[in-house]
């Protein structure tokens, strides 16, 4: 049940950073849940532990997290893109 419960909210903080961000995530749902658990990483790491906890994230790193790997994997994405092919 756990595990389950880490995909949904994983899920929902990578939808509220897409929210945040005004973009959409790459990959749907399965984008939206990588985005949640890597943000969670990531803003524990930057940001230590303290705030509201939802079934092992705690809710502002998580989303300040995937905000931030949002914001990085649409400039790798845009600067990848944008390139002309010869």
């Amino acid at each position: 049940m756990s595990f389950l419960w880490m995909l949904i909210v994983g899920g929902v903080i990578g939808w509220l950073a897409g929210l945040i961000m005004g973009r959409d995530i790459p990959g749907g749902i399965i984008g939206n849940i990588i985005a949640g658990i890597l943000g969670s990483w990531l803003g524990g790491m930057l940001l230590g532990e303290w705030g509201p906890r939802i079934s092992d994230f705690y809710v502002f790193q998580s989303i300040i997290g995937a905000v931030i790997l949002i914001a990085i994997v649409s400039l790798i994405l845009r600067s990848v893109g944008g390139r002309s092919r010869s």
